[in-house]
């Protein structure tokens, strides 16, 4: 694997100022640099919007030019079947992140439909998540 494409949903653009006690303090393009350095002989990608159409674009033009996504749907996790028919219907690997513990926050959380079609899912764990999505993608 030699690059892979991190897809950000709605409200993520946020990071850093939306509820820093749920989603931390730190912006993700501060982090995305932290990953880059991480992983020097990688070449990451970056995308993040609030449309659920431009998502699925990205994910369909994804397999294109990188080896991997590690995606966070953000809201869409719990409400778009497109965007799971998307991550299906490629044949790159996807990992999906949630920052929170989707699993012990409101019952609607709890509903994953795009992590139907992913190859993993990690939760919970913060912005780390997304280090350990790259990592599970590297050894497999």
């Amino acid at each position: 694997m030699k690059s892979i494409l991190i897809i950000n949903g709605p409200n993520l653009n946020l990071l850093g100022k939306r509820e820093p006690g749920i989603y931390g303090s730190e912006t993700f393009e501060v982090y995305f640099e932290k990953l880059k350095s991480i992983f020097p002989n990688l070449t990451l990608y970056y995308f993040q919007s609030n449309i659920e159409g431009e998502l699925i674009t990205k994910i369909q033009e994804a397999e294109k030019f990188v080896d991997g996504i590690v995606i966070n749907p953000g809201g869409y996790s719990h409400t778009s079947v497109a965007i799971a028919d998307a991550i299906g219907a490629i044949s790159i690997p996807v990992v999906e992140v949630h920052i929170s513990n989707v699993h012990a926050r409101e019952d609607f959380r709890k509903q994953l439909i795009t992590a139907t079609k992913c190859k993993g899912i990690i939760s919970g764990l913060g912005l780390d998540g997304y280090e350990f999505a790259i990592e599970f993608l590297l050894d497999n």
